[in-house]
């Protein structure tokens, strides 16, 4: 991404801190978070620090200034070339002023010095407010240090600010160099997904298709995948946030994978269910194109001016129908279309709502309802050009007395990313295989 992007995201940051009367702004990275003895996790930066800075490196934080004259500073770790031989190369304060394009850059070692003196005098505070306890500890003691010259006629900040109340809405809109990233990544999953399909077969075991997602996604770039892939065969599909395990792929069973990759800091995320031998049972299609149309209700809904939650009332319209016409609900108990809804017993078979947020965290951030509204019951946002949200229904059917059993422990779930455009949305994942033609022709090739 170029990195004048990032400028213009602090610039546009800066500005909306003036509007509420300037002050200073405090945005760290992610901490290293040791696995065992002297081995580290994989480093991920946290999603807010380098949506501002681009700037890839641990132990380092972005400090904004709205005053007279903004400024953009950057505390880093300085060079260490006995360290870089073992870690790897390091920017250091004088190169990352240089390459992302700072105000000015320190080292990391002297922010406990800096920080109250980019503190003195200003009017606010605009940081993670309670995100972090070592966090909130640190800004404590720099507002202590500011108040102990409080006989030298320094004044501390006398109002603190969440700054991601800031940041939350700027990322909820993806500009076009988002968009790029996020059609790669949503390309990159739906190869993995197709690969997984091809490669199912009775006897293998779910993390063997577990596998073949991660080769897939490394394969092409991804630095990581977006999530802990969920590779769910049989009654595990079931359980909404099962993990690959170890249960063997059966013939006559589905498998359900909810996967995604990540690109750059954005994610992807497909839900797609087949079955193992690469042929639909009739309950198990009848189940499968519920899904399916209930998904393609909820698109139809996606679009500008309509409310985040119009495509899980179109969704959830058609899965209740659904399950009235099968016999999973029985219309003598359960009544008509609308009690369904209105008692909230299709909840027996889907519990969770048709989609999520988007963008450098899987479960983005940004509000559903409308944040412009006072009211107590807020409205639900209006979706508008830019915003990427999944469209996931599904059924999930454990045993229980009353229920049909030619349905008993199958789970579909059928996930997408939408772009909301102007004229209605577009689906980047769209080259993932869908229809039961489509699945059971790539599982046949």
């Amino acid at each position: 991404m170029n990195m004048s992007t990032f400028a213009r995201r602090r610039a546009a940051v800066l500005e909306k801190m003036r509007a509420q009367g300037g002050g200073v702004a405090i945005i760290p990275t992610a901490p290293e978070v040791m696995r065992n003895a002297d081995a580290d996790y994989p480093y991920r930066h946290d999603s807010y620090f380098y949506y501002l800075s681009g700037f890839p490196e641990p132990e380092a934080t972005l400090v904004l200034i709205a005053g007279e004259r903004d400024q953009s500073i950057l505390f880093c770790r300085e060079k260490n070339e006995e360290r870089e031989i073992w870690d790897g190369y390091r920017y250091g304060p004088a190169g990352a002023k240089e390459q992302f394009g700072f105000d000015a850059a320190f080292s990391i070692g002297n922010i406990d010095s800096e920080l109250p003196m980019l503190m003195a005098n200003a009017p606010a505070l605009f940081y993670a407010l309670g995100s972090s306890a070592r966090l909130d500890a640190q800004v404590q003691g720099w507002l202590n240090a500011v108040r102990a010259q409080v006989r030298a006629g320094v004044t501390a900040p006398s109002a603190a600010y969440d700054v991601r109340t800031i940041l939350n809405e700027m990322r909820l809109v993806k500009d076009d160099e988002e968009l790029a990233i996020m059609r790669r990544a949503a390309d990159i999953a739906a190869d993995a997904h197709a690969r997984a399909m091809r490669c199912a077969r009775p006897g293998l075991r779910e993390y063997h298709l577990e596998a073949e997602l991660l080769h897939e996604f490394r394969r092409n770039g991804s630095q990581f995948p977006a999530y802990g892939s969920i590779v769910a065969t049989g009654a595990n599909a079931c359980v909404l946030h099962y993990r690959a395990g170890d249960a063997e792929l059966r013939d006559g069973d589905l498998v359900l994978i909810d996967a995604g990759c990540e690109l750059d800091s954005y994610a992807s995320d497909i839900t797609r269910t087949f079955p193992v031998s690469g042929r639909f049972s009739g309950p198990q299609k009848t189940l499968y194109e519920i899904v399916l149309a209930a998904q393609q209700a909820a698109i139809e809904a996606t679009g500008p001016g309509r409310r985040f939650t119009d495509g899980h009332d179109a969704a959830l319209a058609v899965l209740a129908q659904g399950m009235l016409d099968t016999g999973l609900l029985d219309r003598d108990k359960a009544g008509t279309l609308d009690d369904v809804i209105a008692n909230g017993s299709y909840r027996q078979f889907y519990m969770h709502r048709t989609g999520h947020w988007l963008g450098m965290d899987v479960h983005d951030v940004g509000d559903y309802r409308d944040p412009a509204v006072s009211a107590t019951e807020k409205p639900w946002r209006t979706l508008v050009p830019g915003m990427v949200l999944t469209i996931e229904p599904g059924i999930y059917v454990r045993p229980a007395p009353g229920v049909p059993e030619d349905f008993w422990n199958i789970g579909i779930r059928i996930e997408d990313d939408a772009v909301v455009t102007a004229g209605g949305c577009e689906i980047i994942t769209r080259n993932a295989p869908k229809t039961v033609a489509e699945i059971e022709a790539v599982m046949r090739g």
